[in-house]
């Protein structure tokens, strides 16, 4: 719930950790570029979400490479999955996309398979 009062918002800003304003920052930069926050993403859901990578890695399924992502935006996560890529270019942990697709749910975790995405200039 936001508050409108400059005052009050001030003095909860105050005793935010640098994590919660840190997080907030993210949502608001989303929103303003018209992604959708993860956490209100539903299962089967087409969505754009703009984030941050968080954590990289190559996970080899049945003899084929993966790339996950951990992909968070200040409300959520999601495991985004590039199905037979062992790298992509400028795809690196610290780097801000904007990704769009189909989002699942698998095993109570979202995941975005084959996301379209946009590197974010620095």
């Amino acid at each position: 719930m936001a508050t409108t009062n400059p005052f009050l918002r001030a003095l909860r800003r105050l005793g935010a950790s640098n994590a919660e304003l840190e997080s907030e920052e993210r949502q608001r930069i989303a929103e303003s570029a018209g992604a959708v926050r993860i956490s209100e993403v539903n299962d089967r859901q087409w969505a754009s979400l703009r984030g941050t990578i968080a954590v990289l890695t190559m996970k080899p399924r049945s003899g084929t490479p993966w790339l996950e992502a951990e992909f968070n935006d200040g409300s959520g996560t999601v495991t985004l999955i590039w199905m037979g890529r062992r790298a992509i270019p400028g795809i690196s942990a610290g780097r801000e996309l904007m990704v769009s697709g189909r989002v699942s749910y698998v095993d109570g975790q979202r995941r975005l398979y084959n996301p379209y995405y946009e590197l974010i200039a620095d």
